[in-house]
């Protein structure tokens, strides 16, 4: 926003660092009891950083909607409406990637099991953060919007001042908005207006209707014939880079050794003497004896 009162840069921080202490909070915790950090967790902060960012837009506009619905009302009942609006969509989608995460620890593959531990942790430190964390945020940042101070340095922005030979920018940045007029709850917002107004009526249509479970019908019968031709394997090509040295190492292997079958390995299993000669001439001839 223009406004230096109405703009929520600092809120928006806020909510990315509501995620950052998540993950610290769930790899600390893992770290302290002993859980294996493997390369793939790195990529864990990438999907608590999506998760924890929607939950703050859904916070966010639950608490703009009941600031319009309720201008006089308390702070205390706003953030109650706020809560009320908002935890359940939240509480849903965090209990379901928990529970996703959580499910991926049976699996026998360290690394994944791993994973899933460090993930499903940090979904839980998430959740808490935006409960608790970021609705004391939006309440700071309330009272200060209230209070008219500026977003940057919290200082009290000059309302009511000559502003004739003033820019519009000038205003907006330095006094809170054009008109000079103390800060004000804003309408409704335009892709607000366009689903109530627009693709509601729509999609609420009954030829609109019979149509989505037509096309509903024929995605559902795509993906369960896609699940028939999934096949057990994976193409190490599909691993590395377009670029890579190692693509052409896999295309003449495959043409040149595809015909001798499977790598045979032999492993000895327990301690040997490799400084005795005998010892290694009776490991030569094993291997002699097994090509």
């Amino acid at each position: 926003r223009l406004s230096c009162i109405r703009n929520n840069i600092w809120l928006a921080s806020c909510g990315v660092l509501s995620s950052g202490l998540a993950v610290l909070s769930s790899f600390g915790l893992m770290l302290f009891c002993g859980v294996p950090f493997v390369v793939t967790v790195a990529n864990a902060p990438f999907l608590i950083l999506g998760v924890g960012v929607d939950d703050m837009f859904i916070m966010i506009a639950s608490w703009e909607q009941s600031s319009r619905k309720k201008e006089k009302s308390s702070v205390k009942s706003l953030l109650a409406e706020t809560y009320a609006e908002a935890a359940l969509s939240v509480t849903i989608t965090t209990l379901t990637d928990v529970l996703a995460f959580f499910i991926g620890t049976w699996t026998a593959f360290p690394s994944v099991r791993s994973f899933c531990l460090y993930t499903g942790t940090a979904f839980v430190f998430c959740y808490v953060y935006t409960m608790t964390f970021f609705g004391a945020v939006l309440v700071l940042n309330h009272k200060r919007e209230q209070g008219n101070r500026h977003w940057l340095t919290c200082m009290r922005v000059g309302v009511g001042e000559d502003q004739a030979e003033n820019s519009c920018l000038y205003n907006a940045c330095c006094t809170g908005s054009c008109s000079g007029q103390p800060s004000q709850p804003e309408g409704e917002h335009p892709m607000s207006i366009f689903f109530k107004n627009y693709y509601g009526p729509f999609i609420t249509n009954k030829w609109i209707k019979v149509l989505m479970v037509v096309l509903y019908g024929a995605y559902l019968g795509g993906s369960v014939y896609g699940c028939t031709q999934i096949r057990e394997g994976i193409d190490l090509r599909n691993l590395a880079n377009d670029d890579s040295y190692v693509i052409p190492y896999y295309d003449d292997d495959e043409k040149y050794f595809s015909t001798y079958g499977p790598r045979v390995m032999v492993v000895i299993a327990e301690s040997v003497d490799y400084w005795n000669e005998t010892v290694r001439l009776g490991i030569e001839s094993c291997a002699q004896n097994l090509e």
